[in-house]
């Protein structure tokens, strides 16, 4: 077969790192991640990301193979996927995440499979995924993003790219709004739509989510539940700077950064395992705080959050 799809996701900054407890939180930013696919009667799948020849296209290829196996014809199916990213890699913002999304939406698109949406929780209201069927793919015209979205998580554990699987940054980037999720049953708590302008700090170093230290991650993990216990009260805010404050230490970052910002940002935090810092706020303050943080090396950028979430193209 043949068949050709673009799609794009979003990045995101993190109210709850997932580490210490299973438990995380994320919400979706104005950055974006495109992703092309095309499909043929090839043998395998082959990558591309533009930003990075010699990066390690693991996670796109099998979150194209995935989709294809789950959703796909029965006869043999490779082809390309090709991603352009605003979202830097190994950063803390969500690239791998945002990556996986897009390349799963588009290759449902090269598929002809819409993709639809489904009741998302409202006011803390509760959905679990755990009653997903197994999909027949003779018969499957349409996925919901939430499925889509668990189909990326599943490529990112087989890649490796994942300690929790990062179910709560997929489901930020897919859905868009803030999300609070259990990872390990890849279960949706919650998910509303906060307006907020965003500031992103993200100096020159990386670090990739698969080398953090869990052990010294679970160490923080009573911070862990109060921060949990916040945003179940929509504290998302407050919740975000006492998880930064605690993970930075867990993981050995700076936290002048954060502590910048305090008087000006109405939350700040590190985000994922970093080295990026996300904070929060009224744009003029955040204006006072780009200030600061453009002293450092590295780069910052002024958004907004986003509800809208990933989309086919």
């Amino acid at each position: 077969m043949k068949g050709r799809g673009r799609a794009v996701a979003l990045g995101a900054g993190t109210v709850l790192n997932a580490l210490a407890t299973g438990v995380g939180s994320a919400f979706a930013l104005d950055v974006e991640t495109e992703a092309t696919v095309e499909l043929d009667d090839s043998a395998g799948v082959k990558g591309e990301i533009a930003e990075d020849a010699d990066a390690d296209t693991r996670l796109i290829e099998r979150c194209v193979e995935l989709t294809v196996e789950r959703y796909g014809p029965r006869e043999q199916v490779g082809g390309r996927v090709r991603t352009e990213s605003e979202v830097p890699m190994a950063a803390g913002l969500k690239s791998s995440s945002a990556a996986a999304n897009a390349t799963v939406l588009a290759t449902l698109s090269a598929l002809g499979i819409d993709v639809v949406e489904r009741d998302e929780p409202g006011d803390h209201d509760e959905i679990g995924t755990g009653d997903r069927d197994d999909h027949d793919t003779d018969d499957r015209t349409a996925v919901t993003r939430l499925d889509a979205c668990l189909l990326g998580v599943e490529a990112a554990r087989e890649a490796g790219v994942t300690v929790t699987g990062a179910f709560d940054d997929a489901s930020a980037s897919m859905l868009g709004g803030v999300t609070v999720t259990d990872n390990t049953g890849d279960e949706l708590l919650s998910r509303e739509e906060p307006a907020w302008d965003a500031l992103v700090w993200t100096p020159p170093e990386r670090a990739y989510s698969a080398d953090a230290d869990v052990s010294r991650c679970e160490r923080v993990a009573p911070m862990a539940r109060l921060v949990a216990d916040l945003a179940a009260e929509r504290r998302y805010a407050e919740a975000m700077t006492v998880n930064g404050l605690a993970f930075s230490a867990a993981l050995g970052f700076p936290t002048e950064p954060a502590v910048e910002a305090m008087p000006h940002a109405a939350g700040v935090s590190l985000s994922g395992t970093g080295p990026s810092v996300v904070a929060v706020g009224d744009r003029s303050e955040l204006e006072t705080v780009a200030a600061m943080w453009d002293e450092r090396p590295g780069t910052t950028r002024l958004t907004t959050t986003r509800s809208d979430g990933a989309r086919v193209l």
